[in-house]
């Protein structure tokens, strides 16, 4: 016995370590700004100038940028990039503004590269936050069936919200596969619980249905492992991984359009149509993603902006699954005394 957990110890530590190293081992993104000739002078005078043991300045970086992992290469970079940026706009005729490394020129606030996304992200962490402590776990008992569903699905949320917050602090590798990987996570585990309330999975009345959720726990995990499996092992594609999170987020709105109209046809209440309005706000706040425009005052941006229009859905979708709760554990004790 003993033999067998320092095996299995063993094998997680080596699983970690095999991670880390994948985490760690992804590319980083070329842009036209990257290639432009005055970009990559300008970088090179500054780390010629500022950086190593033959410097002749020594420009400090200060403690909060160093806190944040910033180094005197990164930050002859980020100064580049405005430098670079600011003669294109006052260029005659000004020249558009091009991205860096993938990524627009954002000016940084006490070092988080992207601070708008950080407060978005961070606002969305709370709704989700909010939701868990403010409303499932005081106002859904703990008999009610779909309660650990739900109490992991705002626990997965705030764990999403956290690593996009420390991605748009900071943008390397490990964080960036993180935010991809949570991000994931959180869109299977809303199409997986999404079917468990409509079809009502949870519901212990017949081995049938507990087999339907056996079998539809089974292929869900399946199916994020094999996703995560990819991304790692075989191929980081971010046209695969948008691809896969639309397809799973499409089937999810559907049925919870479809469940939302039902409900409506059945109860006429006001509260049954909110995943409706949920829907269609989420939709069109990641419509926002299709702009890509160069961020406002060097800050907002599109994707930003997606990440603002979520918080207030998110909210409203928390108090629906309250209120359907209710409604449900209700009808589940009538049908029990008749």
């Amino acid at each position: 016995m003993l033999t067998q957990t320092r095996g299995s110890r063993v094998l997680t530590l080596a699983f970690c370590a095999l991670l880390v190293l994948l985490l760690l081992s992804q590319p980083a993104n070329a842009s036209l700004g990257d290639r432009l000739p005055e970009f990559r002078d300008c970088v090179a005078v500054c780390e010629q100038e500022n950086c190593g043991r033959d410097a002749a300045h020594h420009t400090p970086i200060p403690f909060h940028h160093r806190l944040l992992l910033w180094t005197c290469p990164q930050e002859c970079d980020y100064t580049c990039q405005h430098i670079v940026t600011t003669h294109r706009l006052l260029s005659s005729p000004p020249l558009p503004v091009t991205q860096f490394h993938g990524k627009w020129p954002f000016h940084r606030f006490l070092g988080a590269q992207e601070p708008f996304s950080v407060l978005c992200s961070l606002g969305n962490l709370y709704a989700h936050w909010h939701g868990l402590n403010n409303r499932i776990r005081t106002s859904i008992p703990d008999r009610y069936p779909l309660r650990p569903y739900y109490v992991l699905l705002a626990q997965i949320g705030i764990a999403s919200w956290v690593f996009s917050a420390l991605f748009h602090t900071r943008d390397f590798p490990v964080t960036e596969t993180l935010d991809y990987l949570a991000a994931g996570a959180s869109v299977m585990y809303g199409l997986y619980y999404t079917p468990v309330r409509v079809f009502r999975l949870y519901l212990p009345d017949s081995p049938q249905r507990s087999s339907l959720l056996r079998i539809w726990t089974a292929t869900c995990a399946a199916l994020y492992l094999v996703h995560v499996g990819y991304l790692l092992l075989v191929k980081w594609d971010y046209g695969y991984n948008m691809a896969a999170n639309v397809a799973a987020g499409v089937v999810q709105n559907a049925l919870w359009s479809w469940f939302s109209y039902k409900q409506w046809r059945d109860k006429r209440r006001i509260w049954t149509v909110w995943p409706g309005v949920v829907v269609a706000w989420v939709t069109m706040a990641m419509s926002l993603e299709l702009l890509d425009f160069p961020p406002l005052w060097g800050v907002v941006d599109a994707h930003s902006l997606w990440h603002l229009g979520t918080i207030a859905p998110t909210i409203l979708f928390y108090n629906f699954l309250v209120r359907d709760a209710q409604e449900d554990m209700a009808s589940m004790e009538r049908r029990l005394k008749s």
